[in-house]
């Protein structure tokens, strides 16, 4: 049994699609997939998903990307769709300085409302970070002991790392730890605890080596799984194990 993590198959390239690939993900032994918000629509079009199946659940949450869109009246909606029995988190929220898609103190400015609001609530979050250590930690380091969670495709090093480990975050592994010149971030791998890791798909993107150009989907997350176990050197059956139970005691999937 696995659990995706973090998924977005509320995305439009699963509009012809979508159930079967929901079966597939059954059929590959993925019994639990966490579909991820990005902006309102996709919040609620995550939670509808996760209404209809049996083992998908939603967060809520405005991603860096769509900061711009943030208001009070946006984080009223976040505040009542979190409120529906299968949103586990608030997120993907954080920061993304590589694409710079909204301003930067915008991106800040909905970040932190985010992780009030999550503290509010007692949810933990999933944290998008993309070339912005630096501010994520200096975030965050506000809200220790008062938010956890989830650190989405997590891709800085292992001070870092053990940054986010000592304030009460999962570090979450996709499909990039399989590429062939990962080397970097398949050390951390070794290195980092299998109590402490998830494993995700961020479908549709970031399949993993051996589907390098398709679109990504949770049927492809036993090659993640299997690439931990290798750098690990335990059994498939140890990583699925280990990194299902996180999962379900991070984010609650029952």
């Amino acid at each position: 049994m696995l659990v995706d993590s973090h998924a977005h198959l509320q995305w439009a390239s699963f509009d012809k699609d979508r159930e079967a690939v929901v079966g597939r993900a059954r059929e590959a032994g993925v019994e639990y997939i966490v579909n991820i918000g990005f902006d309102v629509d996709g919040c609620k079009a995550g939670v509808e998903l996760a209404e209809r199946h049996e083992g998908l659940f939603a967060t809520v949450g405005i991603h860096p990307h769509n900061a711009s869109q943030f208001s009070d009246h946006v984080l009223d909606e976040l505040r009542a769709l979190a409120g529906h029995v299968k949103v586990v988190a608030i997120g993907e929220i954080g920061l993304d300085y590589y694409r710079d898609l909204s301003p930067r103190e915008a991106q800040k400015k909905a970040f932190e409302a985010q992780l009030l609001l999550a503290e509010e609530l007692e949810l933990p979050v999933v944290i998008h970070d993309r070339d912005a250590n630096r501010d994520i930690l200096e975030v965050l380091s506000k809200f220790e002991g008062r938010v956890e969670g989830v650190m989405h495709c997590f891709s800085g090093g292992r001070e870092m790392a053990k940054q986010c480990i000592r304030a009460g975050f999962h570090i979450s592994l996709a499909g990039p730890v399989t590429f062939q010149n990962a080397r970097r971030l398949q050390e951390l791998a070794r290195w980092i605890s299998l109590d402490k890791i998830l494993l995700e798909t961020d479908s549709p993107w970031l399949a993993p080596q051996e589907m390098r150009g398709r679109r990504n989907e949770p049927a492809f997350l036993p090659f993640i799984a299997r690439k931990i176990a290798e750098l690990k050197g335990v059994s498939f059956d140890v990583v699925a194990e280990a990194t299902s139970e996180n999962a379900k005691e991070r984010l609650q999937l029952e």
